[in-house]
């Protein structure tokens, strides 16, 4: 196998809010918020939802690297329960091998709000479910193994049984690329990120705000010296200041596609890091990688949701 995901099972709910919802609510924009099952039915209350639809942000990018032709599998935990049957049928039909036996529990399957405001920024509320109590057990050590890259979220990331399923996927694993996924994760776990991208890493992903954050820093030239020192890859979302990959004392460069009409920027990192990793594993230039990457992201966001159809 090419690479193995590893990330939150969740099922996307997607949603069009204006801005004061947001306000009413205390959410942040463009940030995800962890609630229990409660709050989240709460949240959902008199919305009108667009989309039900399979998600997670690594489980989106291996659908990404899957539709482009490459041999890839996920393992996510869920529940034996309606919305885990449809996880599990998504990842089937987008050709995903997926590495997990689900089980019937009393935890449901995880699922997240995506609020989308006008400005087409979107907003997560997440309810993790059975996805947030993965452990070593659910890690298939044959599938790492076997697989040239793994590739981890930090979403996923959390003291205890789930650091424990990260520790063993890292342990096993013959390359490991993984997202910083969202600001809140790295101001929750900043210095066991930091560890993991100066010691475990090969292949970092982050958007501008998130590496900023990890280094403590408001300058950007301060990303650009510490991933030179740090000598692994590390790759850069800047928005419409497109993307960069800086390995050793190598910088590369790509400019963000133009005139393009934006609706949803949900799967927009997700749809980048499948393209990178598309180019990556398939022995293409940095320049290639970051094209690639580019060319998805700029196609996931014309539309609603995460994933290509």
């Amino acid at each position: 196998m090419q690479i193995l995901g590893i990330g939150n099972a969740i099922v996307d709910v997607i949603c069009k809010v204006q801005d004061d919802f947001l306000l009413k609510n205390s959410l942040k924009k463009s940030t995800m918020k962890l609630v229990d099952q409660t709050e989240f039915k709460n949240l959902l209350k008199g919305l009108k939802i667009e989309e039900t639809v399979s998600g997670g942000s690594i489980a989106n990018s291996i659908v990404g690297l899957s539709q482009l032709g490459n041999k890839v599998g996920f393992i996510g935990k869920i529940n034996d329960d309606p919305l885990g049957n449809k996880y599990e049928i998504g990842l089937e039909k987008e050709k995903v091998k997926y590495f997990y036996s689900k089980r019937r529990g009393s935890v449901p399957t995880g699922t997240c709000l995506i609020l989308i405001t006008p400005d087409s920024e979107r907003t997560m509320v997440t309810f993790l479910g059975v996805a947030g109590q993965i452990n070593e057990d659910d890690i298939n050590k044959e599938a790492v193994k076997n697989s040239e890259i793994v590739f981890l979220e930090g979403y996923l990331w959390d003291k205890g049984e789930p650091k424990k399923a990260f520790d063993k996927a890292i342990r096993n694993s013959n390359k490991v690329a993984m997202s910083l996924s969202d600001l809140f994760c790295v101001e929750r776990h900043k210095s066991d990120f930091l560890d993991l991208v100066k010691n475990k890493l090969h292949i970092t992903f982050a958007n501008e705000q998130e590496i900023m954050s990890l280094l403590n820093t408001k300058k950007f030239n301060d990303v650009i010296e510490f991933s030179k020192k740090n000598g692994k890859l590390i790759v850069v979302t800047r928005g419409e200041n497109g993307a960069l990959a800086i390995q050793g004392s190598e910088i590369v460069e790509c400019t963000a596609k133009q005139n393009i009409k934006i609706k949803d920027l949900t799967g927009a990192g997700d749809l980048f890091a499948g393209g990178f990793l598309h180019g990556y594993i398939n022995n293409k230039s940095i320049k290639e990688c970051l094209e690639k990457g580019t060319e998805m992201s700029s196609k996931v966001i014309q539309i609603i949701g995460a994933r290509l159809s």
